[in-house]
């Protein structure tokens, strides 16, 4: 049985500087800390974490909403992929980030600490300092 859940994040950045970021190859890489390869459009292919997770963008608002194909090399070539959906809402001092993982095929990890540690607490450190840190996700 797949599952779900939803997160929260309070990013010191604003929307439109988080998406356009999340949509950069060179952004991405700086506020992770790993290698990626975006294409900014719909339909657009991505890989992040050095090739650990790939898919696709199927909706794309800017600066609002970002809707994507998810998927690990931890998923069998069997399994569907699973879909990630990221708002993105000004609030103080920055952006309430929400992202919703949903279609997770059974058997995969948790993948609630990754997005809190490998995402949500380097974007917070990159964009407070506006320079790449090293984190515990480092490769």
């Amino acid at each position: 049985m797949a599952s779900e859940f939803t997160l929260t994040a309070a990013i010191p950045a604003s929307p439109r500087q988080i998406y356009d970021a999340w949509l950069s190859t060179k952004g991405h890489a700086a506020m992770t800390g790993a290698r990626a390869r975006i294409s900014p459009r719909v339909g657009g292919a991505f890989t992040a974490w050095d090739g650990y997770i790939s898919g696709k963008n199927l909706k794309l608002k800017h600066g609002k909403q970002l809707v994507q194909a998810w998927r690990t090399t931890e998923f069998a070539s069997s399994d569907p992929d699973s879909q990630i959906e990221v708002f993105f809402e000004k609030a103080p001092g920055g952006t309430k980030l929400t992202l919703s993982h949903t279609n997770i095929p059974a058997g995969q990890p948790d993948y609630r600490a990754g997005w809190r540690e490998c995402y949500f607490e380097p974007m917070k450190k990159y964009f407070k300092t506006a320079s790449t840190q090293t984190h515990p996700c480092s490769p």
